[in-house]
């Protein structure tokens, strides 16, 4: 039973607040309510990243989002009564790619939310993973002389377990690696995948062929995928971004983190031969490939077979061809193992010494 009431703010509350009343609830949403409870619109975890993406300071209050959603299709929150029937509300939900629907009583207040995990038996994730292990690792020598980068101890387990472990709990069962520099390092420790509870189907590189081309080496899979790079340490919401993949009917979907530079001089801005303006050490915000995808099969028909492709060319190919690319820009905790620095800091978010 959801404590309806945890997940109320109101218009004034700051985004950052009701992205802690999202979190706090585990319900994916924040409901936004007036003085007697009267619903005014809710605030759901894809409103937060749209906010992001439109450059939105987190902390603007919750009304901005609720303005911009005034021409949209979501400008009025999808809401049900309290006779309405089970399979109505499954309908609802499913019509409107919902996770959850705020139950008003006559005078148009919050009385209850209906998850849709609620109705229906616990489903594990329709997703196939693949984890592309095949890199070098040239940047954290002498670490990865004998070692792949995917098989360096974070938190006393190898990275990729880490990984392998939060696709599991998820739900997802059967999961395809790639490799190519020191496989058998990886195969041989994680062997079929049956004592970490999952199934792997490897997939070795001979040459490197980049993501792109790796993923054209495994048969397409059914439905959509979700790919990740296998030196990453991520509390993304799987969850929250199959649906937002799905509500923007995307052929792919690239998660994104904002990545600040800070200019250490002054720029100085032109036109001609004329100074026009001058920002002072600028910070300049950037969204940043996050190394993980979902995919629907379709992409197959934009990968060449058996020659190196890269996932940037991929999207290239998708974006030349009018086809939908969304980004998902992640809130959570990311972090990518590329340099002896960002190891030292995973060994350090996780509590334990720099090994």
């Amino acid at each position: 039973m959801v404590n309806v009431q945890s997940l109320f703010i109101s218009p004034d509350h700051s985004i950052r607040e009701a992205m802690e009343c999202i979190e706090r609830g585990s319900c994916g949403i924040a409901l936004v309510v007036d003085k007697d409870s009267r619903l005014l619109g809710t605030v759901t975890d894809g409103d937060v990243r749209r906010a992001v993406l439109a450059n939105i300071k987190l902390d603007s209050p919750v009304s901005i989002i609720l303005k911009n959603k005034i021409s949209t299709q979501y400008s009025k929150p999808v809401t049900a009564s309290l006779q309405t029937n089970q399979a109505t509300l499954i309908t609802l939900m499913r019509r409107s790619v919902l996770r959850q629907i705020p139950i008003l009583d006559y005078e148009g207040k919050v009385v209850d939310l209906v998850m849709l995990a609620d109705l229906l038996p616990t489903q594990d994730l329709p997703l196939q993973a693949v984890i592309m292990a095949g890199g070098l690792g040239k940047r954290l020598r002498p670490l990865t002389e004998n070692l792949p980068k995917p098989m360096l101890p974070v938190a006393g387990k190898p990275l990729m377990e880490l990984v392998i472990e939060q696709l599991k709990q998820i739900g997802i069962r059967r999961i395809h690696v790639t490799t190519h520099y020191k496989s058998e390092k990886i195969s041989s420790y994680f062997g079929d995948g049956s004592s970490f509870g999952v199934e792997l189907n490897y997939v070795n590189e001979e040459r490197p062929m980049g993501t792109g081309g790796a993923l054209g080496m495994i048969k397409p899979l059914k439905g959509p995928m979700l790919v990740i790079n296998g030196d990453i340490l991520t509390q993304v919401n799987f969850r929250a971004m199959l649906s937002y993949h799905q509500e923007q009917q995307a052929i792919m979907t690239v998660a994104v983190k904002q990545y600040d530079l800070k200019v250490p001089y002054g720029v100085i801005e032109c036109k001609g031969s004329r100074v026009c303006g001058l920002k002072e050490k600028p910070l300049m915000h950037f969204l940043v490939n996050a190394g993980v995808y979902l995919l629907e099969t379709e992409v197959y028909e934009y990968i060449p077979e058996n020659e190196p492709f890269n996932m940037t060319d991929l999207i290239q190919r998708l974006l030349d061809a009018n086809q939908i690319v969304a980004s998902f820009p992640i809130i959570e905790y990311w972090l990518d193992i590329g340099q002896h620095a960002d190891y030292e800091k995973a060994q350090s978010d996780m509590k334990l010494p720099y090994i």
